[in-house]
């Protein structure tokens, strides 16, 4: 389990994570390309199977972003059985793998809720890595577990939502004041895969 990357204090790092897949919008297709952002991106079956070829531009757009698991349903983890958490975990495993080529290493449990049990399907799902975060982008601003700044190695999680959850503002909107405070706080943006 990770929430944080162990780097040297001075390594102005942070890392760009995106759940769920809801929300498919062309402009943060040409956004992402563009700036060439690596994000790892967790995908959850129920919304963004819809359209997986969205994301599958987003993987290709030679930022180096990967697509991994964030469950078939997105359920509360803890209030299911082991066996329960295992088909969430195992049957997006499966999904992804059939559609992209490969099972990804990396799992995150929705609302970042697990036990022991999600460790355990998790790992028998041949996850490596359970990806957690400390800091959350809101509609305009950062939500820190800790503090009130960004911290080296900070994981950052942003939603694939649109103007429907994000009061009016578009996912590109959102990401532009997310990259200006990552900016204005003297950051830079690694490839999360890069640091594991």
């Amino acid at each position: 389990m990770i929430d944080r990357i162990p780097v040297p204090a001075d390594d102005k790092v942070v890392f760009l994570t995106f759940d769920d897949g809801a929300e498919k919008d062309p402009e943060f297709l040409k956004m992402a390309a563009d700036l060439k952002l690596p994000i790892s991106m967790f995908l959850t079956n129920s919304v963004a199977s819809a359209d997986y070829g969205h994301f599958e531009k987003i993987r290709d757009n030679g930022s180096a972003s990967t697509i991994d698991n964030h469950t078939l349903t997105h359920p509360n983890l803890r209030t299911l059985s082991f066996e329960g958490q295992k088909k969430e975990i195992c049957g997006q495993q499966e999904r992804l793998e059939k559609r992209f080529g490969k099972r990804p290493p990396l799992f995150r449990p929705p609302f970042g809720n697990y036990n022991d049990d999600t460790l355990r399907a998790a790992s028998e799902c041949g996850v490596s890595s359970l990806v957690l975060w400390r800091v959350s982008m809101q509609i305009n601003n950062f939500q820190y577990a800790e503090g009130s700044a960004l911290k080296p190695g900070d994981i950052i999680l942003a939603h694939f939502r649109g103007p429907g959850e994000l009061k009016g503002t578009t996912e590109t909107q959102m990401t532009t004041r997310m990259l200006q405070r990552i900016q204005e706080q003297g950051y830079r943006i690694g490839r999360l895969e890069d640091y594991l």
